[in-house]
């Protein structure tokens, strides 16, 4: 057999990990302790991203991005990928994530996504395709979005499109921007909706959901968003300020990052920018749990969970 049939045929073999949860829940250190095992045994496993806001560089202490050094060697991809001055958007990662996935394959590893942004990971892991775009659309409507405001364009939505609508955050100018401008084309939206009946893109995929009690969940999260601003949130996003975080549309409405902005604005204290924070980001495990429910193959585990027992489940 040649060397390429050698290595087909070991790229198929491999298997596609998703280590998923709500925020704080642990999700690095398993994917690292995952990736550990499986090359004590052999396996060249390799990490990729699936959190959106660690896609952009030096966005470091307020998505809690592993540093090199914390890395252990295993090689990352879809890390500071980005400017904060740009927009990422799913549409734009899936391929690009994809194709991280494959080259693992390719050299004979498993691949371990890891991440809580609940639309990048089944973008990933499901066969899930994405409405047409029409740029003349758009840019009528994010006209409008400027000149009359979300809510009305919110409004016009659950008018077209009710069950689009209850999916989709009122606020977020962008999202209603992107579902209207499907429907005008006379398409089905995708909203922020698994499909109907997900397939998996991967054939040997293994979902594992990192599941902590709520009150405990709650407090671990609160802890961290004070150390977020202990560490250097206000200063990281200084640096980002002058980096033009201000200029993207996806990087300054992140949580922690909005009320980072705001507090160096004036605008509000330290102790509202970090109880806001703290509030939003409750509010955020809250829907990361409810969307990974309803992944039909998914295993919920502890994140203390021994890499040696996963492997032999």
């Amino acid at each position: 057999m040649s060397d390429g049939g050698v290595s087909a045929l070991r790229a198929s073999d491999r298997r596609l990990w998703a280590v998923v949860g709500a925020t704080g829940t642990g999700k690095s250190d398993l994917a690292l302790g995952l990736a550990e095992t499986l090359r004590a045994r052999g396996n060249p496993a390799e990490i990729v991203n699936a959190d959106a806001m660690q896609l952009y560089r030096g966005m470091d202490i307020g998505t809690a991005k592993l540093s090199p050094a914390e890395r252990r060697g295993i090689p990352h991809h879809m890390l500071d990928v980005r400017d904060v001055s740009e927009d990422a958007a799913v549409a734009w990662y899936q391929p690009l994530a994809r194709a991280a996935i494959d080259g693992i394959h390719a050299r004979g590893g498993d691949a371990i996504l890891v991440g809580g942004s609940g639309l990048y990971v089944s973008s990933v892991i499901f066969d899930f395709r994405f409405p047409p775009r029409d740029p003349e659309v758009r840019e009528l409507l994010e006209r409008e979005l400027e000149e009359l405001g979300a809510a009305a364009l919110f409004a016009r939505l659950q008018q077209a499109d009710a069950a689009t609508a209850a999916r989709i955050d009122p606020k977020n100018g962008r999202r209603v921007v992107r579902a209207l401008e499907v429907l005008a084309q006379g398409a089905k939206t995708h909203g922020a909706a698994l499909p109907d009946e997900p397939q998996l893109w991967h054939p040997r995929t293994r979902v594992l959901g990192l599941q902590v009690e709520r009150a405990e969940l709650v407090e671990r999260l609160d802890r961290r968003v004070e150390r977020m601003w202990a560490q250097g949130m206000l200063e990281e996003v200084a640096r980002l300020r002058a980096a033009g975080i201000e200029r993207g549309t996806t990087a300054p409405r992140a949580i922690g990052y909005a009320q980072a902005l705001a507090q160096l604005a004036g605008e509000v204290a330290e102790g509202e920018a970090i109880s806001d924070t703290q509030a939003l980001t409750r509010r955020y495990a809250r829907r990361q749990v409810s969307w990974f429910k309803r992944y039909p193959h998914i295993e919920w585990i502890s994140p203390m969970s021994d890499p040696h027992d996963i492997l032999a489940g």
